[in-house]
């Protein structure tokens, strides 16, 4: 009876053993989930500006645009290969929001079109 215990336990245990090496060999090689940064359109002393102005995301980030200081604002990208990532439609109201998820790497300039003769400019680095 004992030799059939000590037989049970010792499998248990190399069981649990063999369950938290996985468990951690699977959790090591998980991909980083995405995330979400979040740019201000109107810096919150006042200035027609992008707040931060440049921001260094990873491939599948999002970037969430939101209405801060000064509006009318919008995001407008200078490659017209990003013409689905820009938003030309005006952002009214404080809190109003809009996001884009870049997939690929790359340094991406954009402009809010009312605001860029005042300089009012950003810049996207996703790697």
């Amino acid at each position: 009876m004992k030799l059939t215990t000590l037989i049970s336990r010792s499998l248990s245990l190399a069981l649990c053993m063999m369950v938290l090496v996985a468990g951690t060999l699977l959790m090591a090689v998980a991909p980083a989930a995405a995330e979400t940064f979040t740019v201000k359109m109107g810096a919150d002393n006042g200035m027609l500006a992008f707040e931060p102005s440049a921001l260094t995301i990873k491939q599948g980030d999002t970037v969430k645009w939101v209405n801060n200081k000064l509006p009318p604002h919008n995001i407008m990208f200078e490659d017209k290969a990003l013409a689905d990532k820009s938003h030309s439609a005006m952002l009214f109201s404080p809190g109003e929001s809009y996001e884009a998820t870049f997939d690929t790497a790359g340094t991406f300039s954009y402009y809010c079109a009312p605001h860029r003769g005042a300089g009012m400019a950003g810049k996207i680095t996703v790697q």
